[in-house]
């Protein structure tokens, strides 16, 4: 298969129903732009239920694997987005659930196993190493949270999804929603929320984008 070019990829004109379209017509080579285009609002969706990097690259494939194949019941009523998020999110389930797990905060590890990436240019290792260091507290503060108090947090306040959206996703009511972000903010005030608006926390490095999405690809020339 060929690869997208990047400006393909980049088109302000090819809109998300232009791309389902012809891809529901045959042109499944442009499901390459879906995938680059959530990459990063997966890996945090999952990445906020799942630690080991191993199994969110496996997640991450089902998930975009099991869209692409029930891509035609997706009604364009709401965001592609919202939608494989859903999906993420029971695969995230499904998995807890196979290994034996429960939503018990005492059970996970708090470090961060993500392996972060700098792209702001910056040549002094030191300011580097601040900068990582101040990430890996935020992550570290967020990974504390429970679970369905994380998930509001890192949908609202790390991918900007509004407040509709992610009653969608989670299938709770939109005041539920409220309840859980203040909750989550209230948590994190006192030491970090003054650093919540980094955009790079959880970040979901140009190498990984690369990769994964040749992974989904691949799996999806073979079908």
């Amino acid at each position: 298969m060929e690869p997208i070019k990047i400006e393909e990829v980049k088109t302000p004109q090819l809109t998300e129903t232009d791309i389902i379209q012809r891809i529901l017509l045959g042109e499944k080579e442009l499901y390459e732009i879906l995938v680059r285009r959530n990459n990063q609002k997966l890996f945090r969706v999952i990445r906020s239920y799942i630690y080991d990097a191993s199994d969110i690259d496996d997640l991450m494939q089902i998930t975009y694997i099991k869209a692409y194949e029930k891509l035609f019941q997706f009604k364009q009523n709401s965001q592609f987005s919202t939608w494989l998020i859903r999906i993420g999110i029971n695969e995230c389930l499904a998995r807890l659930k196979e290994k034996g797990r429960i939503f018990n905060l005492n059970e996970y590890q708090f470090e961060s196993k993500i392996l972060l990436q700098m792209h702001d240019g910056n040549p002094n290792p030191e300011n580097r190493m601040i900068k990582q260091e101040a990430k890996l507290l935020l992550e570290n503060a967020i990974d504390s949270l429970e679970p369905k108090y994380k998930m509001v947090y890192v949908l609202k306040e790390l991918e900007n999804m509004s407040i509709k959206e992610i009653s969608c996703c989670l299938n709770i009511s939109e005041s539920n929603v409220k309840v859980r972000f203040h909750r989550a903010k209230s948590a994190l005030r006192e030491k970090l929320y003054t650093l919540s608006l980094n955009q790079e926390v959880f970040e979901f490095g140009f190498g990984n984008c690369d990769l994964l999405t040749r992974k989904v690809m691949d799996r999806i020339s073979t079908q």
